[in-house]
């Protein structure tokens, strides 16, 4: 089959590179324009639309999914799907524009976790498993028929990066097999169980602010559910302090207070303490807590979050 893929993070490059090496032909790639990005605020395209200038592969970089010039170009190309893993919402003009429509990479089991964050709300949430879904994409978002999903468990060292990473290339391989089934007439759908629909709405800045009275379990699953980026942080001193990898440990302290033994770093929090392994002060380097330690100490009694 003909493939134009419109993908823009890391996230969706497995998949990108599966069709590639497929039998099917991917004929275009659509990302987002240049922007400027990193501290020198060079303007760089997206991971993928890299990857798809890397590969020769035609790049479509799209000030709007709604111009009557872009439909123009992807009809061109006569494609006869559009695959989408972690780009924009599609217009209603384009998502039945190919002939076997548009599919979707989902990273959840769906209905579950509808939104944007789905890999980020599972780990939040403390959940055990999650998993990649393949849907058919209609004009209301994650709502299509599912075409095949596959669940994965979460580990205990996962972080927004390690379980994202592990699910979009569980996603490629699916993705891959449900266009071969596609292609061949042997696909399955199904709809979406109404009664089972929970949300992933989009990270705002006012979610990152480490709020210390909750329990320590709580405050560790957001850490790992937003490392490594946007990072959860707390403040001292005017300064923020970022947390990327915690650990929740018995005892007791006060709300926010600092411990320090030895190398080690504790908070108190509404139940049980935290210990810090990971974390950065605004302007410095990410480092692990024993390192940090050995060049910047918090005075006796200190209390984050003031």
């Amino acid at each position: 089959m003909k493939i134009i893929f419109m993908g823009n993070p890391e996230f969706a490059i497995p998949t990108l590179s599966k069709l590639i090496d497929s039998r099917h032909e991917v004929v275009a790639v659509v990302s987002n324009c240049k922007k400027n990005i990193g501290r020198n605020n060079k303007k760089s395209f997206t991971p993928v639309g890299n990857y798809a200038n890397e590969k020769k592969i035609p790049l479509i970089t799209p000030n709007s999914l709604k111009s009557l010039d872009l439909r123009k170009k992807l009809l061109s190309f006569n494609p006869d799907i559009f695959v989408v893993v972690a780009y924009k919402i599609l217009p209603p003009s384009l998502i039945n524009l190919p002939k076997f429509g548009s599919l979707n990479l989902h990273a959840s089991l769906l209905p579950k976790y509808r939104g944007a964050g789905p890999i980020q709300w599972a780990l939040i949430n403390g959940d055990k498993t999650t998993g990649v879904t393949i849907f058919q994409i209609s004009s209301k978002v994650d709502t299509g028929q599912v075409l095949d999903k596959v669940g994965v468990k979460i580990e205990e060292e996962d972080n927004m990066f390690t379980l994202g990473m592990r699910l979009c290339t569980i996603g490629a391989d699916l993705m891959h097999s449900v266009l071969n089934n596609l292609e061949s007439g042997n696909l399955k759908r199904e709809s979406q169980d109404v009664n089972n629909i929970s949300f992933a709405p989009k990270i705002t800045k006012e979610m990152l602010i480490i709020d210390w009275s909750l329990p320590a379990q709580r405050i560790h699953n957001w850490v790992r559910g937003l490392s490594p980026w946007p990072g959860m942080y707390t403040t001292f001193q005017g300064k923020k302090i970022i947390l990327f990898k915690t650990k929740v440990i018995d005892g007791t302290a006060n709300i926010g207070e600092v411990i320090i033994k030895e190398n080690e770093c504790f908070i108190g929090t509404g139940y049980k303490l935290l210990s810090i392994l990971e974390i950065q002060k605004e302007g410095k380097k990410k480092m692990p807590i024993r390192n940090f330690l050995m060049g910047f100490s918090f005075p006796s009694g200190s209390i984050f979050g003031k």
